[in-house]
């Protein structure tokens, strides 16, 4: 520590988010809430300046961004409610479905086009569920958050988090079996 400085003064200086900091800290989320803003928008050039918006917000608190417990539950959180707003401003809701960003082989190409299927039907499920469900089963089973940051970035108790995650996932399984009952029935 500095001779004759307060320890508080010291800390504060030290926790000071640079642009460097900042492109160490806040840039690589950018993925994660791009992939939000897009299944909340359904548009990539919307998602694209949305997470453009979030980080000009960001940036903009840089100086507060360590009175949080979590910066990227933060982002998230700001993400969520910017879309919902947009969402609200627009009363646009498509039904496009956003395509996987990964390349999956198959043995076969009717496998493919079976899991192919079976992908853009869950997704389908996902988009029909209530607002509160859909957004917590995408951040749990998409984004792969914890209980605790679910819970941060909805402002939910953890248990209301687990109950309706269980909810959706159980709507989702019930919805993708009657589908497949109902092909079976038909052939």
């Amino acid at each position: 520590m500095i001779k004759g400085c307060n320890k508080n003064a010291y800390i504060s200086s030290s926790i000071y988010m640079t642009l460097e900091n900042f492109k160490i800290e806040v840039l690589p989320m950018k993925h994660k809430l791009f992939r939000m803003a897009k299944r909340m928008l359904v548009n990539t050039a919307e998602a694209e300046d949305m997470v453009q918006e979030v980080m000009i917000r960001l940036w903009a608190r840089k100086d507060k961004l360590h009175e949080y417990n979590s910066i990227e539950a933060f982002a998230m959180t700001i993400t969520k409610n910017l879309c919902l707003d947009k969402l609200k401003s627009k009363r646009n809701k498509t039904d496009e479905l956003s395509e996987r960003n990964g390349q999956v082989s198959y043995s076969t190409p009717y496998h493919g086009m079976e899991i192919s299927d079976s992908y853009k039907n869950v997704l389908k499920i996902i988009d029909s569920l209530p607002e509160q469900q859909r957004m917590i089963i995408h951040l749990r089973d998409i984004e792969g958050y914890e209980y605790e940051e679910i819970s941060e970035v909805m402002d939910l108790s953890v248990n209301t988090i687990r109950v309706n995650l269980s909810r959706a996932r159980k709507k989702v399984k019930e919805t993708m079996i009657k589908m497949h009952n109902y092909e079976f029935a038909k052939n």
